[in-house]
C-alpha cells in the first residue's frame, strides 16, 4: 500500500474515511429511478440517469430541488414545493436499491485496510438511515466502525465537521488520517480538515474532472491504492 504510505509520511494511515456514492458504490441508477418516479407522480417529465448523475453529491434535498428545477441551479424552487417532493422521494428511495453496485477494487482495498487494522469510516451526504442497509446489501456491512450521514450533524460536506468528529472519535490527528472521495465537496472537506484526499476519477463531480479540484492523488480504481 505504498500510495497510502506516501500520503501519510511513510506510514499507513490509522484512519481512512470514505465517501459513499460515486466512491464505493454506483448508486445513480437507483437514485435516478426514484427521482423519475417522484417526478412522474408530481405530474412532471422524468429526467433519466445521465442528468441525475450530474446532480448527485449534495444530499437528498439538493438532488430533489435540482430535479424539480431541471438543472444544477435550483434557487427558483420554493421550500414548500421541495418539502413535498423530498418526502415522496425518500419514501420511494427506501425501497429502491436493487441496481446499486460496488465499483471495482473497493472490496479488495477495504479488506486489505481491515487486515492491517486501519480504522474505517463512511462520511456521506446521503441521509443516514439509508447508509447501513445499503452497505449491508453490497457486502460492506462489517467494515466501517463509524457512519456519518448527511443528516447526522447540522453540517454537510464540504463543511469538515463530520471528518473532524470521526477523527476525534478515532483519537487520531490529521497526519494519521485520509479521506477518499469523488467530488469537489469531498476535496474541500478534506482540505478544511487538514487531511490528504484521494479522489477517484470515475465518480460524480457534476460532469467536471475531479483533477481540477487538486486533490492529493487521483486514481482510476481504489485497487490502485494497493
Amino acid at each position: 500500500m505504498k500510495p497510502l504510505r506516501a500520503l501519510c509520511r511513510g506510514e499507513l494511515p490509522r484512519l481512512v474515511m470514505f465517501d459513499l456514492d460515486g466512491t464505493l458504490v454506483d448508486s445513480v441508477p437507483d437514485l435516478a429511478a426514484a427521482v423519475d418516479r417522484m417526478l412522474v407522480e408530481l405530474g412532471r417529465e422524468p429526467v433519466g440517469v445521465d442528468r441525475v448523475r450530474d446532480w448527485v453529491g449534495n444530499g437528498a434535498r439538493v438532488l430533489v430541488r435540482r430535479a424539480l428545477a431541471g438543472g444544477l441551479e435550483h434557487a427558483a424552487v420554493s421550500e414548500a414545493e421541495a418539502d413535498v417532493a423530498l418526502v415522496r422521494f425518500l419514501d420511494i428511495y427506501a425501497d429502491c436499491h436493487q441496481l446499486t453496485a460496488l465499483y471495482p477494487g473497493v472490496h479488495e482495498l477495504l479488506e486489505a485496510l481491515s487486515t492491517a487494522a486501519v480504522e474505517l469510516a463512511v462520511v456521506t451526504n446521503k441521509p443516514e438511515r439509508f447508509v447501513a442497509p445499503l452497505l449491508e446489501q453490497v457486502g460492506l456491512g462489517g467494515y466501517f466502525r463509524w457512519i456519518v450521514g448527511g443528516d447526522t450533524l447540522p453540517q454537510q460536506k464540504p463543511d469538515p465537521a463530520a471528518l473532524l468528529q470521526v477523527m476525534r472519535l478515532a483519537g487520531v490527528n490529521a497526519a494519521q488520517a485520509l479521506f477518499v472521495g469523488d467530488s469537489r465537496n469531498d476535496v474541500l472537506a478534506a482540505r478544511a480538515a487538514g487531511v490528504p484526499c484521494v479522489a477517484v476519477s470515475y465518480g460524480y463531480n457534476h460532469g467536471r474532472p475531479i483533477a481540477e479540484e487538486q486533490p492529493s492523488l487521483v486514481v482510476d480504481s481504489l485497487a490502485a491504492l494497493l
